[in-house]
């Protein structure tokens, strides 16, 4: 049977948060989509934009979604992609802003806590589990005092934005790898650089 990943960039629906920092998943599901020359439709089932197509010629079919709910509701769309494909646990990942990390960091794993992070935090209980793959957008820490809430839902700034194009890139090969020759390449490809 063909093997199949559900790749799932989270971020929020709307014109308004496209240049947040928080729909960096999005950013990365657009350039996934493109590089597999299909176009975002909605999808019948759930409330969410998907593409489907290959990576590489040959390699495992990949369903990228961008869940049309708002980040704190994710999960339901990506359980209901997940039934509706038959795809398991292991072959679902999500791509986040991840703010533990500095930006211009791009890291891959497998499960574990979701800090803090509301997309990921509704996924893990609509899928009954964390143990599913997460391609990591550092973000990095808001500057001086500023709520986190605030940041991630604020634009990247100048400076940011003019690696941002590159960081997008990188995460879209992190997911490639991840699909084509699984986790553990992609980190020991990705995770020291």
């Amino acid at each position: 049977m063909d093997e199949t990943y559900l790749v799932v960039g989270l971020g929020n629906p709307g014109r308004e948060y496209t240049g947040n920092r928080h729909n960096a998943g999005f950013l990365v599901a657009d350039l996934l989509g493109a590089r597999i020359g299909a176009r975002f439709g909605r999808h019948k089932r759930a409330v969410a934009e998907v593409a489907e197509g290959r990576l590489v010629p040959g390699g495992p079919r990949v369903v990228l979604a961008k869940p049309l709910t708002y980040m704190n509701l994710s999960g339901g769309p990506v359980a209901a992609l997940s039934q509706f494909y038959k795809i398991p646990i292991g072959n679902i990942i999500a791509v986040h802003d991840e703010l533990d990390l500095g930006y211009g960091t791009v890291r891959a794993k497998i499960g574990g806590g979701e800090g803090g992070h509301n997309g990921l935090r509704s996924m893990s209980k609509s899928l009954g589990s964390k143990d599913y793959v997460r391609v990591r957008f550092g973000i990095g820490r808001p500057p001086g005092r500023q709520d986190p809430a605030d940041f991630v839902l604020s634009d990247f700034n100048a400076a940011e934005r003019k690696e941002l194009e590159f960081l997008v890139d990188r995460a879209a090969d992190v997911v490639e790898t991840v699909v084509t020759r699984g986790v553990e390449v992609a980190q020991n490809a990705y995770n020291g650089a």
